[in-house]
């Protein structure tokens, strides 16, 4: 579990850094609200795109860790390759309508016409790009799969390295360079992803790992495809639902709370996915060693790393909710110089984190049910804890109570702690060990 899991969790929280350090450098230009607010918005509908390409990523890694423990790497590496075509053709069209209607969408998000004017440069560079998001997601859950968590976290080590170095240099110009402003941070994201992707490709066509990929494996094939699409469909779908109940929170922020509760609200999310993707990353151990045991036919080995992953999660999660608790004020004022933002910001990072240890057990459960191939049970989890539970009392809390923001960030905790206990009930029946990939 700790082989994996190490590697999966600095990888994870290499991908949480990219809009840390975005929301660091764009905090402290002069129009900081709206830039905060417009990073914030972005990330809210680019988690759609993360949600496509988590689910695709997730199919990928339960197929080849199948594959890899059935001791056939050629056809795990086949069905990673033909997820990569799935992907890319998926995004363009998310790519051209995000150009298009780059404004609309961050007004639909509630952004004020002037911020979101202000915003839509960022926004077209981000979702342009969103190809390479797919890849580093895609690729990496590749390597998870064969068991090579090692490369998988270097490439986005890589990837944040040219973006910590770029970012002041594209926001604030530095000799022939211009001060892009807010933009300069996508275009600075932009490169330091791709140079992630570039050093993935250059793993897997080394022909040194054990995946041997060939260009061949790109032809698509209508059976491996359709096989993929029936494990990765439910898998997008649930990372979808949530996406949508993220973004529909934010949008109830930014009209109950204005400019400066959603640019409090973004800021506090930011920090908790720093904190919550290590924590995903740790799970991803969970859903590898699954997949690798049910294909080794070794059922009770594969319950037991659940369990074990679950132990170090809740000790993780536990941490984190008393750091949080107690330096909220020091590490918010790390990232805005406004007050107001600022005071809404502790606030919520305090109200989520009294769930951050069902937030640890969850993800586990979630990604061993994933990883074992049953991505429609967590689903169902995720449909009626966001939608059916999340949604309804944030809009009840924030507008019939009228607790504004503050009810928005209370319907979080309450509805994850549900989910974790319904994911306990159906994991304890065990569907998912009988799973045929």
């Amino acid at each position: 579990v700790l082989l994996l899991a190490i590697p999966m969790m600095l990888e994870m929280m290499m991908e949480s850094v990219f809009a840390l350090v975005d929301l660091y450098f764009v905090g402290h230009l002069e129009n900081s609200s709206a830039a905060v607010q417009t990073v914030g918005l972005t990330e809210s509908i680019l988690s759609i795109i993360y949600s496509i390409a988590m689910g695709l990523g997730m199919g990928a890694t339960a197929v080849v860790a199948r594959r890899i423990g059935e001791k056939d790497p050629v056809a795990g590496a086949k069905a990673g390759m033909q997820a990569v075509v799935i992907a890319l053709s998926i995004n363009v069209v998310i790519a051209v309508l995000g150009f298009i209607f780059a404004t609309d969408i961050l007004m639909l998000m509630g952004s004020s016409p002037e911020s979101a004017e202000f915003g839509t440069p960022f926004m077209r560079v981000m979702m342009c790009s969103s190809f390479v998001i797919m890849l580093l997601f895609i690729l990496n859950g590749i390597f998870r799969g064969a068991g090579n968590a090692a490369i998988a976290m270097k490439s986005l080590w890589i990837a944040n390295a040219f973006n910590i170095a770029l970012c002041p240099i594209f926001i604030n110009g530095l000799g022939p360079i211009p001060a892009f402003g807010l933009t300069g941070a996508a275009i600075a994201t932009t490169i330091g992803r791709s140079m992630g992707v570039l050093y993935q490709l250059y793993n897997l066509f080394n022909g040194k790992g054990i995946l041997k990929v060939a260009l061949s494996y790109f032809i698509p094939d209508r059976k491996l495809i359709g096989s993929l699409i029936g494990i990765a469909a439910p898998g997008m779908l649930q990372f979808v639902i949530a996406s949508c109940s993220w973004i529909f929170l934010a949008e109830l922020v930014a009209t109950t709370g204005g400019d400066v509760g959603s640019a409090g609200y973004q800021s506090d999310i930011r920090i908790m996915m720093f904190f919550m993707l290590p924590a995903w990353g740790l799970s991803g151990a969970a859903a590898t060693l699954v997949g690798q045991n049910l294909g080794a036919k070794d059922v009770g080995r594969a319950e037991r790393s659940v369990f074990v992953t679950a132990k170090f999660s809740v000790g993780y999660m536990t941490l984190i909710m008393v750091i949080c608790l107690l330096a909220a004020n020091t590490m918010m004022g790390f990232f805005t110089n406004d007050e107001r933002v600022h005071e809404v910001a502790v606030k919520a990072i305090r109200i989520l984190s009294t769930g951050y240890i069902f937030y640890g057990i969850g993800m586990v459960l979630l990604n061993a049910f994933n990883g074992s191939g049953d991505t429609k049970t967590p689903t169902w989890v995720n449909f009626f804890g966001f939608w059916l539970l999340q949604i309804p009392i944030a809009y009840l809390l924030a507008k019939v109570v009228e607790l504004g923001p503050q009810g928005v960030f209370w319907a979080i905790p309450i509805a994850e702690t549900a989910m974790t206990i319904a994911s306990i009930f159906l994991f304890k029946k065990g569907r998912w060990k009988r799973v045929e990939v």
